[in-house]
């Protein structure tokens, strides 16, 4: 996968096979950073990765603010919808998260928190083009 990689017109099924080729590359230590409307296929994406690392469970953690799930690699999946300050996510050690070199980080609504992110990250934009199809875009910030 070439980034920026940009793709348009996706139903489900080709978000699946990019979700594949985008954890293909994935290694641990990664910060994936997703943003994109309420349900434009943030967490979906999340799960199809998730299925390439033989999880077959993945559910959004809006309300717990972070869910762990362990395989062959173990992934930290966050959602910052429902924080309201950042001192929430010093509270549940965010940063020591961020620490542990033998996971790969899942953030959905990034944007809310930016002064907490690192800049070594892949950025994941997910936009709804109707009902079915929806556009990606995933950058890779190496700064």
């Amino acid at each position: 996968m070439q980034f920026p990689f940009v793709k348009s017109g996706l139903n489900l099924a080709d978000m699946k096979k990019i979700a594949s080729s985008f954890a293909d590359v994935l290694s641990n230590g990664d910060i994936i950073l997703l943003n994109g409307d309420l349900g434009s296929g943030k967490t979906t994406f999340i799960k199809f990765i998730c299925e390439w690392f033989d999880i077959s469970f993945a559910a959004s953690p809006s309300f717990a603010i972070v869910n762990e799930y362990q395989s062959e690699c173990k992934i930290y999946h966050f959602d910052f919808y429902r924080v309201k300050k950042v001192e929430e996510l010093y509270d549940i050690g965010f940063a020591e998260y961020l620490n542990e070199n033998e996971a790969i980080f899942f953030i959905e609504w990034a944007k809310l928190f930016p002064e907490i992110l690192p800049k070594k990250v892949y950025n994941v934009e997910i936009k709804m083009t109707n009902d079915y199809l929806r556009t990606i875009r995933i950058d890779k910030n190496e700064k």
